[in-house]
């Protein structure tokens, strides 16, 4: 995935200060809500002041008054830490308890350490490389690792042949962590478009209908009005680019939408309708064939994509593989368009495929449209998103100009 998984470099401790701060505009109001004494807290937002090189409140004899940084990072903290907090609870629900006894709320006694271990262990698979990923010693790993499951009273980690594995608990534990760590990150985008820094990161998983025509076009004019944003761009299969959102190792999933959604934490926003075709190379034996049977298709080669996909469903029930007609023989699969391209042009295979994903090509004359009149309505192509996502005002733009192009597409 584009987006690695850098460690956290903020204090939890701290962020709650600051949140509370902000609340209460008192840092002696604050430092008995955190449990910390007022010169600590002072300290504190110090520290974060200085590391930032951001002034977070304005002094006054009266209290304290959160600057437009301030309230900036105190919202993406306090979302981070809520998410933190729903992800130790879920972790202690789905687990059956070890015989030691965790803390109930034991998120609130989370250290940044035990975090860090935690999601290097969860990429590494195990101490000594995560060790080495993450340039903490081995030991301070895994005792980092056990202090997590002692506080929590769940267990997090199996030793296996292979390596560690994650309970489910430590997976839900993880992947929130995760989620709360690219929270901070996105405080951070924010930091700097505040202080006029033109920049910023958009990562994005594409299924192979997006990254043909309209994907291109929206990346392109987006650079040009901000060229120095980083677009980060993902393909993959859709349960792997699935998990990558869900993980927050990418912002949104561009291709065919799901029906019904995969998990209740995503949400779908349609763009338009695709329609599939069956593509040939150019002079193919049945390009001016006026009306073709599946019968006759079945006399040809196909490239088709892998099981699972809602093309390859549509293509199975097209040629079932019971009754007495001839089983379709040769099927190569694959998703690449330009191993797709390269299979037609040089041989009569025929491919099931959307036809915007290949319209350029049928331009050009390379490839073309079989007639063949199909039952299924045009699929809704779209785009994938956290509902949790709280979009930075870049990628608020770039959804924009993604709508937009979405919009001019008839189906």
């Amino acid at each position: 995935m584009p987006r690695p998984v850098t460690q956290p470099t903020f204090n939890l401790r701290h962020l709650r200060a600051l949140c509370e701060t902000v609340a209460t505009g008192s840092f002696s109001s604050a430092s008995r809500r955190v449990h910390l004494s007022q010169s600590a807290v002072t300290q504190a937002i110090a520290g974060l002041e200085s590391g930032l090189d951001q002034t977070l409140f304005s002094r006054h004899a009266t209290g304290v008054v959160a600057t437009d940084a301030g309230r900036i990072l105190a919202a993406r903290a306090e979302h981070a830490l809520e998410l933190l907090r729903i992800g130790a609870t879920k972790a202690q629900h789905l687990s059956p308890r070890t015989r030691v006894r965790g803390f109930s709320a034991f998120d609130r006694l989370i250290t940044t350490a035990q975090i860090k271990a935690l999601l290097a262990v969860a990429a590494a698979g195990n101490y000594s490389l995560a060790a080495r990923q993450s340039g903490i010693s081995q030991p301070s790993i895994h005792k980092a690792a056990r202090d997590l499951e002692r506080l929590s009273g769940v267990e997090l980690f199996h030793n296996t042949p292979r390596g560690i594995q994650l309970t489910p608990a430590a997976e839900i534990l993880v992947r929130h962590a995760r989620l709360a760590e690219v929270e901070l990150q996105q405080a951070l985008a924010e930091l700097d478009a505040l202080r006029g820094t033109e920049g910023g990161t958009i990562s994005i998983g594409t299924l192979p209908l997006a990254r043909t025509k309209m994907l291109p076009k929206v990346i392109n004019d987006f650079v040009t009005r901000h060229p120095k944003a980083q677009i980060n761009v993902v393909d993959g299969p859709y349960e792997e680019l699935l998990r990558g959102l869900r993980y927050g190792e990418i912002d949104i999933l561009i291709g065919a939408l799901r029906n019904p959604v995969p998990t209740n934490d995503v949400h779908q926003v349609r763009l338009f309708g695709d329609h599939l075709a069956i593509v040939a190379r150019r002079e193919h034996p049945l390009q001016h064939v006026p009306k073709l049977s599946v019968d006759m298709l079945r006399e040809y080669s196909w490239i088709v994509p892998k099981q699972g996909t809602p093309t390859r469903t549509y293509f199975d029930k097209l040629f079932p593989r019971s009754g007495k007609k001839r089983v379709l023989t040769g099927l190569i699969e694959t998703s690449s368009l330009v191993l797709i391209r390269g299979l037609l042009i040089d041989s009569d295979r025929l491919a099931l495929i959307s036809r915007q994903q290949v319209s350029i090509d049928v331009e050009n004359g390379m490839l073309t449209y079989l007639s063949f009149m199909f039952a299924q309505k045009a699929r809704p192509i779209g785009f994938t998103f956290r509902r949790d996502w709280r979009p930075t005002a870049l990628q608020s733009e770039f959804v924009g100009m993604l709508k937009a192009a979405g919009g001019s597409i008839t189906d």
